[in-house]
């Protein structure tokens, strides 16, 4: 197998074989983000891709889960994709899930029928970074996208029967627009009722704008410990989705919240109001 720069994938793809298909992402513009900025985005050969199959499959005995790097696989042509889905499919029957990153924009420049023909070629899950359901958070981090395409873009992907795990940045809006980006990111997750639902805390790397904007030009307060505990307790109150997996385990989150909802909602909120209490 051949990597070129930092290669990033989702905790759950720990197990996966890491198949870059891009080299970074094609967007590569939100402000908030410090991944693939040694990248020059690029979409590798088709051939190169092929051969590190290949390569894979004299190495490994056994893969069950392939991940598509780097940042959206599905920036691809539904020609280019299908090809590596069905070289998957030949060289590793045992592979039950392939999965990958996506953008909004990259989903709607596909048709539904496309998005069906790669699910059943082997495409299982897809990644997508909502971050905020509120259009100026959006606006403000360059999201490119409004809250209007998230959803359009996560019911695509939802029809077409894959899997979908969505995240949202808990801060993402400062204190000043914590409760609006609570409120409308839940509208959003109603909107679309993700299989998965990720809660990270937003973290302020050296490099990015967001760090200008929130050192240097103090255009954007960050949330303490307790306000981020009570923004995703405003958002766990306003979801409405059916069976939707909650995790907000990540090394950057204050809190450890797992649950199913809305099946643990009030189980959650109780836990979020034991901690938040005694903090007022």
């Amino acid at each position: 197998m051949r990597y070129e720069g930092s290669v990033f994938r989702p905790p759950s793809e720990a197990s996966s074989l890491i198949l870059q298909v891009t080299i970074g992402c094609s967007h590569n513009r939100c402000t908030f983000c410090s991944m693939f900025k040694d990248k020059r985005f690029r979409i590798r050969e088709l051939n190169e891709v092929l051969e590190d199959l290949v390569s894979a499959r004299s190495r490994y005995h056994s893969v069950k889960k392939i991940f598509l790097a780097d940042a959206d696989a599905l920036v691809l042509k539904p020609e280019h994709l299908s090809q590596i889905l069905l070289k998957i499919r030949l060289l590793f029957p045992e592979c039950i899930a392939v999965s990958s990153y996506t953008t909004a924009k990259d989903l709607l420049r596909k048709s539904l029928p496309e998005i069906i023909q790669l699910r059943e070629q082997g495409l299982t899950m897809l990644y997508l970074g909502i971050e905020s359901g509120n259009d100026q958070i959006l606006k403000d981090v360059n999201k490119g996208v409004s809250a209007a395409e998230m959803v359009e873009a996560g019911n695509l992907v939802k029809k077409a029967g894959i899997l979908l795990s969505v995240t949202l940045i808990s801060g993402l809006g400062g204190v000043e627009h914590s409760r609006v980006h609570a409120l409308d990111s839940a509208k959003v997750i109603n909107s679309i009722n993700p299989d998965y639902l990720g809660l990270l805390t937003l973290t302020i790397d050296h490099g990015t704008e967001m760090y200008e904007r929130v050192t240097q030009r103090q255009e954007l307060t960050t949330l303490t410990p307790l306000e981020v505990m009570k923004e995703n307790r405003c958002l766990i109150e306003h979801l409405e989705v059916i069976h939707c997996i909650l995790r907000s385990n990540h090394v950057c989150n204050y809190v450890p919240l797992a649950g199913t909802l809305n099946e643990d909602k009030e189980a959650l909120l109780g836990m979020l109001d034991e901690l938040i209490d005694p903090m007022l």
